[in-house]
């Protein structure tokens, strides 16, 4: 077995390869290229980094999933969408978020399957993914086809039914997350907040606000800050977490979906 020499240990004439301990140099325009390994590429100088400035080097890694706005502290929010086991969410809100949520999951790769009664609603979203197998399509309630969801191909399934969604005839699967949208809270509604493995809650009515803390456990503080929260700003809750989060559009998805908005 064979090893390549170690960068700068010498330099190729062509043919064969001379140990000077030199840089390697570009072949003339006579030259025959490197079998096998292509032509020589530009040369650049190494790259150094004074040890005293080691600890301001880092890389922007976080968690993987959709990025759903900033949290209060202004650090990027990210729900893990795509997942190898199923996932249910609910959100009580407004279209706009939902469709900031499915606009985001489609461009990490996600398809995205949209069951609700008003496709007009989301047609102009449809129309800027695309539609298809790699895209983005619209299906009537209850007629959702099997989605074949795979590590390799996950779907999001958005159930936009209205206050009384029925029983979704595809449910959530390995690499197949489901986020049903509630308008206001509806008598299914602590069914599915307490199904669910994240809840989503944005402006509500104070009464509202008292039932969604009884059902998902919310201190006292944080239900009766619900009637207040502002467009755009939603909090997430798991069985262990919660956190606001504020959804900021792009340029882009403002231009498709217009400034964020509780009420549709």
């Amino acid at each position: 077995m064979t090893s390549s020499p170690p960068a700068g240990a010498g330099s190729w004439d062509g043919n064969s390869w001379n140990g000077t301990g030199g840089a390697a140099h570009a072949p003339a325009a006579g030259d025959r290229p490197r079998t096998g390994f292509g032509l020589f590429g530009p040369r650049h100088q190494r790259h150094t980094l004074p040890v005293e400035q080691l600890d301001s080097l880092a890389l922007p890694i976080g968690d993987d999933g959709v990025v759903v706005g900033v949290d209060a502290d202004g650090q990027p929010a990210v729900l893990g969408v795509n997942r190898p086991t199923p996932y249910d969410m609910v959100l009580i809100g407004g279209l706009w978020t939902a469709q900031v949520l499915a606009l985001r999951a489609a461009a990490t790769g996600a398809r995205v399957a949209v069951e609700t009664g008003r496709a007009q609603a989301w047609a102009q979203l449809v129309q800027a993914v695309g539609g298809g197998q790699s895209g983005m399509t619209v299906h009537d309630v209850g007629r959702v086809p099997p989605q074949g969801a795979s590590a390799g191909g996950p779907v999001l399934v958005v159930r936009d039914c209205g206050m009384r969604p029925p029983r979704g005839r595809v449910a959530s699967a390995p690499w197949q997350s489901v986020l049903t949208l509630l308008p206001y809270l509806s008598p299914v509604a602590p069914r599915l907040m307490r199904q669910a493995r994240l809840v989503g809650v944005q402006r509500v009515s104070p009464d509202e606000a008292a039932e969604i803390g009884r059902v998902i456990g919310l201190p006292r503080g944080e239900w009766e800050s619900l009637p207040t929260l502002a467009d755009g700003v939603t909090l997430w809750c798991t069985d262990r977490d919660r956190q606001y989060v504020m959804t900021r559009a792009t340029d882009a998805e403002t231009g498709l979906l217009g400034n964020a908005r509780r009420m549709d």
